[in-house]
């Protein structure tokens, strides 16, 4: 029963935020859209690599956060009131330790790279310096609410998540609807609002977890043993964060130092689209998250396994299910999308969908990993390889490699980084590597391989742009779910599918 609750929770959870993510994805682009047509391609590439400077530096504050909402997670399995609340008040000293240093960071190292070594026009030197100081304070405020945040994860409550990420939306395309509004300089203003936007949910953020949950009442606390095991953990997360960097970042600044902002802006775009595609499959992990880490933490292994399982699996399916048309017509999609593409951006997004088609498939094993508190020997293995990202692409790059050859490495390493991972959790955990690559992989490849081929096929024989997308987006879902029960899931699921449905089908005929 308490398995069969969690399942019904995680069902409503991952509802909850799947309504969050159609809202988000159908108002990022359009204000991504309207942004670009408002700060022209120049100035969004502009704001895209001066705010990756900025997230460079927060390399603490990724790393804190696996190990707030772990600590966070894995206490609640055991309902200690006390200790939850000595974690929540270690973390928030923490955090502000965290923004102290970020700070002195950015206005040191973070303004030498901005002023010294990056492509941009002298014209708008002024401007880019304006953004980058408001980003830095916007940052600030998000590493200080971070504790919160993960209280928030940590208590599974997604619809109030839902709610305050709309919330961000919503405010965010007012700030567009603004820039059209006025005729001060649209680059330095935008970041303003954006500042404006962030005091907001960090002020909600902090009031809503101290009026519902009990242990988010800060109180200076200084448990050595809490903040040593809370910062080692941390301490080898900072190998999996500055891995992210050097490749999300590093790779932008390298992008812009060879060949300038406007391809920073098909890169930002690009990414768009993946943050769009991929944050569905995100909402569902998030909401798979703490049952895999409370589970860990009773000693239900064989629950936790499938909820891995099912959740590598179906993040794939989910994924390729909304990767294959865009794939297969990314010109036609782009081009109705934005009235102006900059050049890479078609190859930048199919290269980029790819890479998170794979990546996919590891985030339950990083969730696992995390869980367990072992990051160590996981951080060092998996961050090795996917640090070699920014080398690899530095060295092609200086050989005259076009800028796609970038993503192409990512590839080649975050499949690598898969293979790795399962070694790695074998070795750390036990892991039944040979059951995920029977019940996960294998039908994963397959399905991949077979979907593809049909609407590919159909999509070659039409030459109109809108008959052509239209007969892709059908082909593709219906070949994709189609082969998914054929190959994709094993007789177990099928028959929960089909009993899911006949009673569904009955509640309906019934209430008529």
């Amino acid at each position: 029963m308490p398995n069969a609750q969690n399942n019904k929770r995680i069902a409503k959870n991952t509802a909850m935020l799947f309504i969050r993510m159609l809202f988000s994805m159908a108002v990022s682009l359009y204000t991504s859209r309207l942004i670009l047509n408002a700060l022209g391609v120049e100035d969004f590439g502009i704001y895209n690599v001066v705010g990756g400077i900025v997230v460079m530096f927060g390399f603490l504050n990724h790393a804190m956060t696996a190990a707030t909402q772990r600590f966070l997670t894995f206490e609640m399995g055991k309902g200690d009131l006390e200790v939850l609340n000595r974690i929540f008040s270690v973390s928030v000293t923490i955090h502000l330790i965290i923004a102290v240093i970020v700070l002195v960071l950015a206005e040191t190292g973070g303004l030498w790279v901005l002023n010294s070594k990056l492509n941009i026009p002298l014209s708008r030197m002024e401007a880019a310096n304006w953004v980058y100081q408001f980003t830095v304070l916007s940052f600030i405020l998000s590493i200080l609410n971070v504790p919160y945040n993960a209280s928030i994860i940590a208590h599974e409550k997604m619809k109030i998540y839902a709610f305050i990420n709309i919330m961000e939306i919503f405010l965010k395309l007012l700030i567009v609807y603004i820039l059209l509004l006025f005729n001060f300089d649209k680059l330095i203003f935008y970041s303003i609002l954006i500042f404006l936007v962030t005091t907001i949910i960090r002020v909600f953020d902090s009031v809503y977890c101290k009026k519902y949950f009990p242990e988010c009442k800060y109180r200076f606390v200084w448990d050595k043993k809490l903040f040593k095991e809370m910062s080692s953990f941390a301490s080898w997360n900072l190998f999996g964060v500055f891995a992210g960097i050097a490749y999300g970042q590093g790779v932008n600044i390298l992008l812009n130092i060879f060949f300038g902002p406007v391809v920073n802006a098909a890169r930002g775009i690009a990414f768009q689209v993946q943050g769009a595609v991929n944050g569905f499959v995100t909402n569902f992990q998030l909401a798979v998250n703490p049952p895999i880490t409370k589970s860990l933490a009773t000693g239900d292994k064989k629950y936790m396994y499938s909820l891995i399982f099912s959740t590598s699996k179906y993040s794939f399916y989910l994924l390729l299910i909304l990767c294959l048309p865009v794939l297969i017509e990314t010109e036609f999609i782009l081009r109705i999308w934005l009235k102006n593409v900059p050049n890479y951006t078609a190859i930048f997004t199919r290269l980029v969908l790819l890479d998170i088609l794979i990546c996919s498939l590891s985030g339950s094993l990083q969730i696992m990993a995390q869980a367990t508190g072992k990051v160590k020997i996981y951080q060092v293995v998996i961050s090795g390889i996917l640090l070699l990202n920014l080398p690899f692409s530095f060295f092609l790059l200086k050989f005259g490699y076009a800028p796609q050859v970038t993503f192409v490495v990512s590839i080649i390493f975050s499949f690598i980084a898969l293979l790795a991972r399962l070694i790695v959790l074998k070795t750390i955990a036990s892991f039944p590597v040979n059951d995920f690559i029977k019940a996960v992989l294998l039908p994963a490849v397959i399905v991949l391989l077979t979907a593809s081929v049909i609407p590919y096929y159909l999509s070659t024989q039409l030459t109109v742009s809108s008959n052509r997308f239209i007969l892709a987006f059908i082909s593709s879902l219906l070949s994709t779910l189609s082969f998914i029960w054929i190959f994709g899931i094993n007789r177990e699921e099928k028959t929960y599918i089909k009993a899911f449905f006949n009673k569904s089908f009955h509640k309906i005929i019934d209430a008529n």
